[in-house]
């Protein structure tokens, strides 16, 4: 019997400086709900527009925003998290009326607002994060796949790991945003250097 992954993911994430241009394509604004974030766990609902760029910056307010595009939004999900563990995370996602969505995160929570844009790297499909707000000029490439992210193919634009760092997890981002480390973590980093897991298979670099 196949084991059953639905509801897990399967990910590893990069701190990344500066996006290549050539890859801000195929962009999807999000803008995420934290009613719940502690110690792993998550309560999300996230909107999501396809197709929009809303060119976001450190002073963008994801409300004010998400009102701009409301009108676009065309997907919208609760999702419930568990800790991440080396890559996995036990995640169940469930549709909502996308108009239902907007309503819910406007109302509450802590809000996460992005640009998402997609690629295809190497041999797998990337989503790569540059967000707004109090946690730009944040940007993180991730790479997810149904079964665990082994002998990955990683861009040369990814700095650093971040796959167990929940520092950086969307859910810690909404209530301590990056603004209020950056510079902390950019010592921390010239410190201890670039950090790759090498315990799911051999990693390679792929020029971007």
């Amino acid at each position: 019997m196949s084991a059953d992954y639905s509801d897990f993911e399967f990910e590893r994430r990069f701190f990344v400086r500066e996006l290549p241009d050539a890859l801000r394509d195929a962009p999807a604004l999000i803008v995420q709900s934290y009613f719940l974030s502690d110690g792993g766990y998550a309560l999300r609902v996230r909107v999501q527009a396809t197709g929009v760029e809303a060119r976001l910056g450190p002073d963008s307010d994801a409300r004010d925003v998400l009102e701009l595009y409301r009108s676009r939004v065309d997907f919208a999900a609760v999702t419930v998290k568990g800790p991440s563990v080396g890559g996995t995370r036990y995640e169940a996602e469930r549709q909502l009326d996308p108009q239902v969505g907007v309503e819910l995160v406007r109302r509450g929570g802590a809000q996460v607002i992005k640009t998402r844009y997609a690629a295809w790297l190497g041999a797998d499909g990337w989503s790569l994060d540059v967000f707004g707000g109090a946690n730009a000029p944040l940007v993180v490439a991730e790479c997810e796949r149904s079964g665990p992210v082994t002998d990955l193919q990683i861009p040369d634009f990814c700095v650093t790991e971040l796959t167990d760092d929940r520092r950086f997890s969307n859910e810690s981002l909404a209530v301590d945003p990056f603004r209020g480390w950056s510079a902390a973590y950019a010592q921390e980093l010239a410190t201890q250097g670039p950090r790759f897991r090498d315990d799911f298979g051999g990693n390679t670099t792929i020029t971007t």
